[in-house]
């Protein structure tokens, strides 16, 4: 099998060219409205991000990490902050390019794989933006520590996780069953690799509490805030999950020590 992560990065730009929703760039009106000061983003599916979660846009050094598409890289852009994305899509990366043309602001794009070394230099940034997309990653911990080299000290962390559950189950059976075990690992599951083989679902992984949030501890940030999302969904019920009232997602906000 090819590298996973290459995979990853291939399915991805199909779901783009399918439409996927978290691949739909900001139209020219949603950014008008943007510099009206009309603006949400989010780290989950559903819950927007609070405001006072992040610092004074102007000027601030912010990396969108695994964050193409287009959509929460405008508003920061246009709200002042110096952005750099990176993403290992060319589809996603390129609506990116695509809304900095049409709107005239200016983005490095930087097409890198998470699971190696970050291409930056060590306090690179003021803030990390990163919605949740580490569950196409097996090793977590790498994120964090990188995460945390690339920060400033004093710098942010703002990052939405999946917390596994969904994982757990075929969301097409009816009712809801529980199909897998969890942790959820193709890459040590000869048979479930086998059944995603020729899939577009590419190659995810679910991560554990102690992965997600102590790892962001063990590489050294200090969490300052914290809540739960749910799955999106077509209507207003959301999915099968979300229908039990059962969180699929978290969002932290963390902060490398000065000292």
């Amino acid at each position: 099998m090819e590298n996973y992560t290459e995979l990853n990065a291939k399915t991805i730009d199909k779901w783009v060219e399918e439409g996927w929703c978290w691949g739909t760039p900001l139209s020219g009106e949603e950014c008008a409205g943007v510099r009206r000061g009309e603006w949400e983003v989010v780290l989950t599916p559903r819950r927007p991000v609070p405001k006072d979660w992040f610092p004074p846009f102007t000027g601030t050094r912010l990396l969108g990490l695994a964050a193409g598409g287009g959509q929460q890289m405008p508003v920061f852009s246009i709200l002042g902050a110096t952005c750099t994305v990176m993403d290992f899509s060319e589809r996603q990366l390129e609506s990116e390019r695509l809304v900095a043309r049409r709107e005239g602001y200016e983005i490095t794009v930087v097409k890198a794989d998470m699971t190696r070394a970050f291409p930056f230099a060590d306090g690179a940034f003021d803030l990390i933006f990163h919605p949740v997309s580490n569950c196409y990653v097996e090793d977590v911990h790498h994120v964090w520590r990188e995460c945390f080299r690339v920060l400033r000290p004093g710098g942010l962390l703002l990052a939405g996780m999946d917390n596994g559950i969904n994982y757990l189950f075929d969301e097409d059976a009816k009712p809801l069953t529980v199909v897998n075990s969890l942790p959820y690992n193709p890459l040590k599951n000869p048979a479930l690799l086998e059944k995603l083989a020729g899939t577009d679902d590419g190659i995810q992984f679910s991560h554990t509490f102690d992965e997600q949030i102590g790892g962001q501890l063990k590489a050294g940030f200090v969490i300052t805030g914290a809540y739960e999302d749910f799955n999106g969904g077509d209507d207003d019920g959301g999915d099968a999950i979300t229908a039990f009232g059962i969180p699929a997602f978290w969002a932290t906000r963390a902060v490398k020590p000065d000292a």
